[in-house]
């Protein structure tokens, strides 16, 4: 192979892999121009087009489109350029694929139905800005008066929930369930009334009378029994509730009663609501934020096994 040689369509097809109407399209887009004609009128082309050929095809393999390619051959682009926007190109068809593979996952995973499927796949199709603004139209219909708490707003606002660009399943299927739950209009009310208490961090009135001891000591034994995993409604979660009620009442000076356990129960949701608590943990998962059970509010457990305890 040299500069002076010459090639027929066939042999070009031949080298390339191309087929023989593949390059006659590109001939006759313009694309790659014969160097000449035979006597017989049939096209001719040497090696400067061999090579114009076999970029081509690698371009296109790559999935660059035609008119980018002439302006590649033509010198208005750089290969540069191109291979910079077609790889940005391509990674927003790989998240786009992954997160069709996540929404797939999770279908399968809730067994849902072909309603909650849609909503699913149009609440992930959201972009990063229109996510940001579905969130703030929660804060803004939430806490939007002029009676709002500004530590609660901040504190709304400081914890966004923000969708990577490769999330997990597990994060697709929390912002689904975090973006149905922002819309409800029962669950703003309840985070309008719990929030500035979270806010504000002051304790509840059961803690002040209670004493730090009594409440150092309550909150070692439920993060202890979190962390375990144990189910505050279960009869091992009994033994330690059992426990509590008694040291409460003997502060209080109250008989540890199913009364007693009503009230205590009562007390200790005041700044609490399982919807709202079910929120900030969708909302650590979203952000891939870790988990503590250690870190979490032991309130919302220590009511379940108040309540359980007083059904019995």
């Amino acid at each position: 192979m040299d500069a002076t040689t010459l090639y027929a369509i066939g042999e070009l097809s031949r080298r390339t892999g191309l087929s023989v109407r593949t390059i006659r399209f590109y001939s006759d887009s313009g694309v790659v121009a014969p160097t000449t004609r035979s006597p017989a009128g049939h096209r001719l082309y040497g090696l400067d087009a061999l090579i114009r050929l076999e970029l081509v095809r690698t371009l296109r393999e790559l999935g660059v489109d035609l008119p980018t390619i002439r302006r590649v051959l033509d010198r208005e682009l750089s290969m540069a350029e191109v291979a910079a926007a077609h790889a940005d190109a391509v990674d927003v068809r790989i998240r786009t694929l992954l997160l069709r593979r996540s929404v797939l996952r999770v279908v399968a995973g809730r067994g849902s139905s072909p309603e909650e499927t849609k909503l699913m796949h149009e609440l992930t199709q959201l972009s990063a800005e229109e996510r940001r603004r579905l969130i703030d139209d929660f804060i803004e219909g939430t806490f939007g008066t002029v009676d709002a708490d500004p530590a609660a707003v901040a504190m709304v606002r400081a914890a966004t929930p923000d969708l990577p660009a490769d999330p997990t399943d597990e994060q697709v299927a929390a912002w689904v369930e975090l973006a149905e739950l922002v819309g409800d209009e029962d669950f703003r009310a309840r985070m309008r009334r719990t929030a500035p208490h979270r806010a504000a961090g002051r304790p509840l009135d059961i803690e002040s009378a209670a004493g730090e001891e009594l409440m150092r000591f309550t909150r070692q034994k439920v993060a202890e029994a979190m962390e375990s995993g144990l189910d505050p409604r279960g009869n091992r979660a009994a033994l330690v509730v059992d426990d509590l009620v008694h040291r409460f009442a003997e502060v209080f000076a109250r008989t540890p009663d199913t009364g007693f356990r009503a009230w205590m129960a009562q007390e200790f949701e005041v700044a609490h609501d399982p919807r709202v608590d079910r929120y900030w943990r969708l909302v650590w998962i979203v952000n891939g934020w870790q988990v503590v059970p250690s870190l979490l509010p032991i309130h919302p457990w220590l009511a379940q096994g108040l309540h359980r305890a007083a059904a019995l």
